[in-house]
Formats: structure tokens, sequence, C-alpha cells
């Protein structure tokens, strides 16, 4: 199995707090990205400002073929209206080595 990861880092809008942001997660989390094929998991970590997601998939195959999952859905584009877009970084990354 090679596992990939999904590493986004990102600010939110200033005027999206953190728990409509959570509860909004967890909805793009049940109905899209938790159904696409070879979804492990999904972590959220937050320092000051800055949010870092790890999306974990099975295979490289599996993340490349989830970033349409939620293309066209209004729970994907709820999400991502909260984020500011200019701050966003993403790595699509596949796992080498677990110590």
């Amino acid at each position: 199995m090679e596992k990939t990861a999904w590493i986004f880092s990102y600010k939110l809008k200033k005027d999206v707090s953190k728990d409509v942001f959570v509860e909004l997660t967890q909805k793009l989390h049940d109905e899209v990205i938790s159904k696409a094929k070879g979804f492990i998991s999904w972590e959220h970590y937050l320092q000051g400002d800055i949010w870092t997601d790890f999306v974990l998939w099975e295979t490289l195959e599996d993340a490349n073929n989830a970033t349409l999952v939620g293309k066209g859905k209004s729970v994907t584009n709820e999400f991502y209206d909260c984020i500011q877009m200019n701050t966003c970084k993403a790595l699509i990354s596949k796992l080498v080595k677990k110590y």
C-alpha cells in the first residue's frame, strides 16, 4: 500500500468562526470525502490562525481521484467559502517511510 496524504494549510476568512468551520468540515467529511474510494482519515491542526489538514488515502491514485469528488456540490462550496484561498498551500505526497 502506498499511503498518500493531502496536506493543506490555510487561513479562514475573518468572519468565519472556528465552530462553524468545524461543523462544515464534518458535513463535507460525512457527505463526500469519507465516501470516496481509498479514504482513511482527515485531521485538522491549528497553530495561531493557520489551519493544517492531513487527509490520508490508501493510494496515490485514490488521492488524485478524490480531488474531484466534491466538485459542484454545495457542501464543498460552503467549505471553500470559509477559506482565504490566497493563503492556501496544498501538497499531495506519497508515504516514503513511517518511523
